[in-house]
């Protein structure tokens, strides 16, 4: 249900964090509604990539109280409490990644040779505190349930300047750190891929492996019907470009979506 990569092709629309916001003074049993639509994205290929692709995916969100589903995070349920804070846990599928160019998933033709990285179940555990109705930060580990893929932690700030009855703008930053197991799977090259590929070999350090910022507009023009832009640019680290299969360090994406809300 969500990508390996929560700030790359299906999470770059932010509509959680806005949801979260704009939910932050109801009570968990009046939040029921159900939001589904279409997006587009254009996106880098995979991580690293220099190639750009587009996409056309699902936008599916619904709520009953603390529970919820939703397209970009899997299932779920959250728990807040009156001072701000607030525990997440999901249960989410990663589709991986091609060693070819693919039009539903992260591949690409330069990755020939190195192999697929399997889609596998994954669980997310988030915890977060809305220090103001427009600031909050959140820290979240994400880890594979199905194969052994390593463990991503993610540590980000959000900041809504604007957000109405029909406007929210948010600004998130988020760092992205990695276990061994995990930049080595998605940046690293080894022996045989090596032989493969042509490609040396590398072998990455765990760690903060990349930044990402997004800047997303919320525009509701009734109490159906809505839309989301969203502009993402992500950053890799000094380590990790080193990899010979990142070919750019600095790589933007760009998300629009409209959605129904019953």
């Amino acid at each position: 249900m969500s990508t390996q990569k929560n700030l790359s092709l299906m999470t770059g629309l932010l509509f959680t964090t806005v949801t979260s916001f704009a939910n932050a003074d109801d009570t968990a049993a009046d939040q029921n509604t159900f939001t589904m639509g279409i997006a587009g994205q254009y996106a880098p290929r995979y991580s690293g990539s220099n190639h750009q692709f587009f996409q056309v995916l699902p936008v599916i969100q619904g709520r009953k109280g603390a529970f919820f589903v939703d397209s970009e995070k899997g299932l779920g349920y959250d728990l807040q409490a009156d001072n701000g804070l607030y525990l997440e846990h999901t249960l989410g599928y990663s589709l991986g990644r091609s060693e070819r160019n693919s039009d539903w998933r992260e591949g690409a033709n330069e990755l020939k040779g190195m192999g697929n990285i399997k889609a596998a179940m994954n669980t997310a555990l988030a915890v977060g505190w809305s220090m103001t109705p427009w600031a909050n930060v959140e820290g979240k580990a994400i880890l594979p349930l199905t194969d052994s893929q390593g463990v991503q932690y993610q540590a980000s700030f959000t900041i809504i300047p604007l957000q109405n009855d029909i406007d929210t703008i948010a600004l998130q930053n988020t760092a992205m750190f990695g276990d061994h197991r995990y930049t080595l799977i998605n940046y690293g090259v080894s022996k045989k891929q090596s032989d493969n590929t042509g490609y040396q070999t590398f072998t990455p350090g765990g760690g903060l492996y990349g930044v990402s910022t997004n800047l997303l507009w919320n525009h509701q023009f009734d109490q159906h019907w809505g839309t989301t832009l969203n502009a993402g640019y992500n950053w890799l680290d000094d380590d990790i470009t080193k990899s010979p299969i990142v070919f750019r360090r600095n790589s933007f994406s760009f998300t629009g979506a409209i959605t129904y809300t019953f």
